[in-house]
């Protein structure tokens, strides 16, 4: 799992690039009906959730994407477990969507490919409320508690796992988190967190044990080096600092306003 393109990553955001070409995500076929049973397992390493391929990326990336499955990291009670940092701050948990370039036929062939994953992160809180579209995951849990259990559950919006506005979010080229940690990543990381009960987020760190039938806690990777990697962003992280990426239209405008100085300029002197 070596190399310069790993990941997580720390993102601070005085050193993002605001980049305009950054759509809103679009998601398609995330609602499920209740009729269609989910695979939810406990690999000894993480909560998973087997997604069927009809949920896609149509949205805020340059191809499709096929969703396979989303899994959770975190830490301790009372503790943080988010991969991605945000100024070296840790969340108390994570939650990872994979995604297949649809231009590849399998998961498997795709994830050698420069362009073929990608992968919706966000963090994960503690709130005042339960959240429902978790609570169809984290009611399960009890179930699959030891390493390679699993059980179906009813299908629900998978889109209520990730935030509501999906216009806010960071960018950056990256790897799997987890071996064989191929940098074949396009990661996208929501800006907005999402808001669990105290009670559900106990469920979460409490319940599951791994492959020695200890705790499962603590699954996260710690932070990978940038170098020299861009982050860019969807929004202006700081109105003072936060560096910009041109689009088109921007560049037009700025020559628009040059060649407006430069005629009056040339106006005044004719005058004079």
């Amino acid at each position: 799992c070596a190399g310069t393109l790993q990941s997580p990553i720390n993102i601070d955001t005085a050193k993002t690039i605001f980049s305009p070409q950054l759509q809103p995500i679009q998601l398609s076929g995330y609602s499920l009906p209740a009729k269609e049973k989910l695979r939810l397992t406990n690999n000894g390493h993480t909560v998973q959730l087997d997604l069927p391929e009809s949920l896609a990326i149509t949205g805020g990336y340059a191809q499709q994407y096929r969703a396979v499955q989303l899994h959770l990291h975190w830490g301790f009670p009372l503790g943080h477990g988010s991969e991605h940092t945000v100024n070296g701050h840790r969340f108390a948990a994570e939650i990872h969507v994979v995604h297949y370039n649809t231009k590849y036929d399998s998961f498997k062939e795709a994830m050698v490919h420069p362009d073929g994953l990608a992968v919706l992160g966000a963090f994960l809180e503690v709130g005042p409320r339960e959240n429902q579209y978790y609570r169809q995951i984290l009611e399960h849990l009890y179930k699959i508690g030891s390493e390679g259990e699993e059980v179906l559950v009813p299908g629900f919006n998978i889109a209520g796992l990730l935030p509501a506005n999906l216009k806010f979010y960071f960018h950056y080229n990256g790897s799997l988190t987890t071996p064989p940690c191929y940098q074949t990543v396009k990661w996208t990381v929501f800006n907005q967190t999402m808001l669990l009960s105290h009670d559900q987020m106990s469920m979460l760190v409490m319940t599951l044990r791994n492959d020695d039938n200890k705790p499962l806690l603590n699954n996260y990777r710690p932070v990978q080096g940038l170098h020299r990697r861009q982050v860019l962003a969807s929004f202006q992280t700081s109105l003072s600092s936060a560096k910009q990426l041109p689009s088109g239209k921007n560049m037009r405008d700025v020559l628009a306003v040059l060649f407006g100085v430069l005629f009056a300029i040339t106006a005044v002197a004719f005058l004079l």
